[in-house]
């Protein structure tokens, strides 16, 4: 399990395709140090398996269903990529409950200064099968970031940035039409199965969830 806090980015220095899977090698000094061969890390979002981890590299394999359905199809030399290790049992919950199981990618729309100040609004539009998951005040994963909607209306999700999170992530280097990798509240998906099936039909209401005690 991760939280969504990075703890740095990487650089893609290499992909390798051979019989339908990729190879991938990051560059990451610091976090490529602490993992061993077989080790779990999020990749933007994407829980991966390192291979062949050295002091400065690691490398992993990319399924054709992992290159389909997430923004690593994007991926070339030198983008920048996500980077964070998994949290270990009894570790305070800093950011939210983030599985590194992509739901789907949403298209980045724009980094807007907020009144020529430091912060920033990011705005992107999501596929509309992920509109229904995504609530003002919920958390949502992208890019396997931890965030906060701040509001979402016609499947334009709009979210608060700080400089922290703007310089430390690799928001700072999309650009307008990339995609990005989203992960939904993982709760959102539990109940609606609990009250009307794995994927149910229209809104949940309130009278639904009052009846199931919620």
């Amino acid at each position: 399990m991760f939280t969504g806090l990075i703890q740095q980015t990487g650089r893609i220095e290499s992909l390798d395709s051979t019989g339908g899977t990729t190879r991938i090698r990051i560059s990451a000094r610091g976090l490529a140090s602490k993992l061993k061969a077989g080790d779990s890390v999020a990749v933007s979002g994407v829980c991966l398996t390192a291979l062949s981890p050295t002091a400065d590299f690691f490398e992993a394999d990319l399924a054709q269903e992992t290159i389909t359905r997430t923004s690593l199809s994007s991926l070339a030399p030198g983008r920048i990529v996500n980077l964070e290790l998994p949290t270990p049992a009894g570790t305070p919950l800093g950011g939210h409950i983030v599985q590194g199981h992509v739901d789907g990618t949403g298209k980045f729309l724009e980094l807007q200064s907020i009144s020529g100040g430091e912060d920033f609004w990011l705005r992107i539009e999501l596929p509309q099968e992920l509109e229904r998951y995504v609530v003002y005040k919920g958390s949502l994963a992208v890019e396997g970031i931890s965030l906060t909607v701040a509001a979402v209306q016609d499947r334009l999700v709009t979210i608060a940035i700080i400089p922290h999170t703007c310089g430390a992530t690799n928001l700072h280097s999309l650009q307008p039409g990339d995609p990005v990798n989203l992960e939904t509240d993982l709760i959102a998906k539990y109940v609606e199965k609990m009250i009307g099936g794995e994927r149910a039909e229209g809104a949940i209401s309130l009278e639904q969830l009052v009846r199931q005690e919620y």
